[in-house]
């Protein structure tokens, strides 16, 4: 089923899980380009779907491949036609991703699908660690949450999130005709690096909770989103840090709401991390 040496795999696309394959070959060698340094350790590629990316790796990189796919028929194409990849059936939902650990310097890679992106990138970006760099593609509307910042109504707890543990950069805009079949919607392709261990939230659980407090109710003012914790000094602390009461969640800068998290749930740190 596997078409010429670097074309696309023969394969249809599956919507059940949100496979868009990207076809145009100066797009993906953009996407890896922006990876940087071909030859400085391993890379993983989330997703490599009919192997766009995955071409333009094995040309340019004299480095170990690794390749995430859940689609058990991609899979077993992409290591036929790439036997120098090493091919994992997994979800990346589900994956281990604390077990990159033991590849430091590793860098990640992906077009990422539309309906789980958001998910992933939020597992992705707490869990893992010994990372270097990951470029990914995700769709343009939700690129843009990710790079949004304080006092834009895009920013929100994913924007929070991902910039608490990663310094993300919406890099380019791709056009929907660059795929098969075609999508609706723009994409974007976005890279991240992530912050050095000393700048990461120390407790995840409770900028999680923050985030999911306040940003269920975004429109209204901290003072009532946060008024069953709102103690007699915490009214205090907040304005000694320049944070009104009067502020609504899209107003705060991540450092203020990882500070707010650990002032109201470090007590009591939940043993779960809800998904935004």
């Amino acid at each position: 089923m596997a078409s010429e040496k670097g074309g696309p795999l023969a394969v249809r696309a599956k919507r059940s899980l949100g496979q868009n394959f990207l076809v145009d070959r100066n797009i993906a060698r953009r996407i890896v380009a922006a990876l940087g340094a071909p030859n400085e350790g391993p890379v993983l590629e989330i997703g490599p779907g009919q192997g766009a990316l995955t071409s333009i790796l094995a040309e340019t990189a004299s480095r170990p491949i690794l390749a995430l796919e859940k689609d058990r028929e991609l899979a077993r194409l992409v290591k036929e036609r790439y036997p120098q990849a090493g091919v994992v059936i997994g979800d990346g939902l589900s994956f281990a991703w604390e077990g990159l650990a033991g590849l430091p310097g590793i860098r990640l890679i992906g077009n990422l699908p539309y309906n789980v992106a958001s998910p992933m990138l939020w597992e992705i970006v707490h869990r893992a660690s010994g990372w270097n760099k990951a470029v990914f593609m995700v769709q343009y509307e939700v690129g843009r949450r990710i790079v949004a910042v304080p006092g834009n109504g895009e920013y929100g707890a994913l924007s929070v999130w991902l910039q608490a543990f990663s310094t993300p950069r919406l890099l380019f805009k791709v056009p929907p005709q660059v795929f098969r079949p075609i999508p609706k919607i723009d994409s974007a392709v976005l890279s991240f690096v992530p912050r050095p261990p000393g700048e990461r939230p120390r407790h995840p659980e409770t900028l999680s909770r923050i985030l999911a407090t306040c940003f269920q109710k975004r429109r209204k003012q901290l003072k009532s989103i946060l008024k069953m914790w709102m103690t007699e000094s915490l009214p205090e602390e907040m304005s000694a840090r320049g944070i009104p009461v009067t502020a609504r969640p899209e107003d705060l800068s991540v450092s203020e709401f990882i500070w707010l998290g650990e002032r109201i749930f470090g007590s009591s740190p939940l043993d779960l991390i809800p998904k935004i």
